[in-house]
């Protein structure tokens, strides 16, 4: 079989290029990835070692790049990851989102179509659905909770939802779509919350927290995600939504003081900002559909699994610190400026 997997170069979608790689050693792999500020191709060296993954430069919203790769590969699969996924770029820039999240999902399946697939999956988040309030914890999102976005980033990615499974009902392309809780782990943008006050941490430099640090966020851990898009690709049922929750709910507070406990830094860092604009309260998703259906559940708990994360950011420091530094994107240019 053989996986499209677009954004791969990215946090998610590099952690589910090495968990297929291993599950399913025998499965082919194309990566597509445009290598925004966000992706990164260091992150995909090891991956190039295998003779079963190939990686791709190219904007999934290029019909003169998607179309030919489709028929150049004849994938089975496809696994759309690439988004523009920060809430604060968002903010500053919704046209990039719009065009990324929105229409290239719809070129994406478009070259679906016209190539053939066993199944299109689209990769969404809990933040189509709004939140929740704080004082509530006995609501949680399901499948049928309606779609009340806060933000550009939310908005486009409903957007891509909606169409996605429009495809399905007007033209018959068999697709599946998850919204998964925040993911933590290996190789996220260091302008995300955990990898952001891990680096600052350890330079011993002021932790920016929003408004008094009390909004609430249910954290998944990347590998049980990926577990559950592999099922989901493989068993899940055409044109149905799956929630993939952590069980694993924190205030934003608590998991600043968790980072700074696993490095033993003090909590004088913290330093409170003023709030993000229409920033969501609480996110809490149920996954009670996906474990019925198809025996999905999380396997690490966010005390060990946060461990493992800073743990895995202080072993890794020339990683995330290239990027940091600008490294990085002086390594893009040199390695795609002309090409």
């Amino acid at each position: 079989m053989k996986y499209m997997v677009t954004g791969g170069a990215g946090f998610i979608g590099a952690n589910f290029v090495y968990y297929m790689l291993e599950k399913h050693p025998d499965a082919q792999i194309v990566c597509l990835d445009l290598l925004t500020y966000a992706g990164n191709l260091h992150t995909l060296e090891k991956a190039m070692e295998s003779p079963n993954f190939q990686f791709v430069h190219g904007d999934i919203a290029d019909r003169g790049c998607v179309f030919p790769l489709f028929e150049k590969e004849k994938p089975d699969y496809v696994v759309n990851f690439a988004a523009e996924s920060h809430v604060d770029r968002s903010i500053k820039n919704p046209g990039v989102f719009l065009q990324t999240n929105i229409i290239g999902t719809q070129v994406l399946m478009d070259a679906c179509r016209e190539y053939g697939i066993k199944r299109f999956h689209q990769v969404s988040t809990d933040e189509v659905y709004g939140d929740l309030p704080i004082d509530r914890p006995d609501l949680m999102f399901t499948e049928q909770s309606p779609i009340h976005t806060s933000s550009p980033y939310s908005a486009s990615k409903a957007s891509a939802d909606l169409i996605a499974l429009a495809y399905y009902r007007t033209f018959g392309l068999p697709v599946t779509l998850s919204r998964c809780s925040n993911n933590y782990g290996p190789f996220q943008f260091p302008e995300k919350l955990i990898p952001l006050m891990i680096a600052r941490a350890l330079a011993d430099e002021s932790l920016p927290v929003y408004g008094t640090g009390a909004n609430v966020r249910d954290w998944l851990y990347v590998t049980d995600h990926c577990a559950a898009i592999d099922l989901i690709v493989s068993n899940g049922r055409e044109g149905e939504v799956y929630n993939i929750g952590g069980h694993n709910e924190r205030t934003n507070l608590q998991v600043v003081h968790a980072v700074l406990e696993g490095l033993g830094k003090p909590e004088s860092l913290i330093h409170y900002v003023t709030d993000r604009p229409g920033h969501d309260l609480r996110y809490a998703i149920n996954p009670a559909k996906i474990e019925a259906e198809l025996g999905w559940s999380p396997t690490r708990h966010f005390e060990e699994g946060i461990r493992s994360t800073v743990a895995w950011y202080v072993e890794n420091r020339e990683w995330w610190e290239r990027i940091i530094s600008g490294e990085y994107q002086e390594y893009y240019e040199k390695m795609y400026k002309n090409r």
